[in-house]
């Protein structure tokens, strides 16, 4: 049986208990040694086999896992993150398909909700947002006209812009031509939960001039939109003592 889980943001306790148990149980572990905390490799078995997919093809990836499979071991593929964002896990699950090779996935702690836990940030605050977008640049992967980053701007939503550290002259300009205001909040994250962990609070138009003066190229998840000041926004009305739910009724 092969397991796709999710490593969490960095730190190695923010990974599932499901996940901590999945790979304490591992006969063979394949790990996205660029991108996950090797600590979390601390959980395993003495005799479990590791790998770092980051020195593999794909095609090498499956056939790990199809020896694994041959000899009757429990393999877990721990991807950085949550794997169901950027995770390039389908086309494995898809090689596996094909070769009648059973699977199932196991959730992460993204890289944008660590952010937020660091900032003790609210994406959706009433009367700023109420939609987080989660996007990226395109880089080696295309991404499709009608997601551009101007396209998505527009919206004035909170945003999280991913594998995109490297562009943020870019980004800055193409968020301000999407609509975002020059002083739109903004923050940047560099490794997430990790005890390397830096949050840079500044605005869209300040972007690349404080990833310079912080040397980050890579690494850091990009947020962007004013529920990242915390402040001008409206109470929830679940809260509100004239408001009536299932569980309490509205009071005088």
């Amino acid at each position: 049986m092969v397991y796709f889980v999710g490593a969490g943001c960095g730190a190695k306790d923010l990974i599932t208990v499901r996940g901590m148990n999945l790979l304490q149980k591992a006969d063979v572990i394949i790990y996205a040694g660029s991108l996950v905390n090797p600590e979390l490799l601390e959980y395993k078995k003495e005799d479990c086999e590791v790998y770092d997919s980051a020195l593999l093809t794909l095609d090498e990836i499956i056939n790990t896992i199809k020896e694994s499979e041959e000899k009757n071991k429990m393999t877990v593929r721990l991807h950085t993150g949550e794997p169901s964002i950027y995770g390039a896990v389908r086309e494995q699950m898809n090689e596996l398909d094909k070769l009648g090779i059973s699977y199932e996935s196991c959730p992460g702690v993204s890289a944008c909700f660590g952010a937020a836990s660091s900032l003790n940030l609210e994406y959706t605050l009433p009367g700023i947002s109420q939609t987080l977008i989660i996007t990226r640049m395109e880089g080696k992967t295309d991404v499709p006209e009608k997601e551009s980053i101007e396209s998505l701007a527009s919206h004035g939503a909170s945003m999280a812009v991913y594998l995109s550290a490297g562009m943020l002259d870019e980004l800055s300009r193409r968020l301000i031509a999407g609509g975002y205001r020059k002083e739109t909040a903004a923050a940047i994250v560099y490794k997430a939960t990790w005890e390397e962990e830096k949050c840079i609070i500044c605005t869209v138009g300040t972007l690349y001039e404080k990833a310079l003066e912080n040397n980050i190229t890579k690494t850091a998840v990009i947020l962007i939109g004013d529920a990242i000041k915390n402040n001008g926004f409206e109470k929830s009305r679940l809260y509100a003592p004239d408001f009536s739910t299932e569980f309490r009724k509205a009071k005088e």
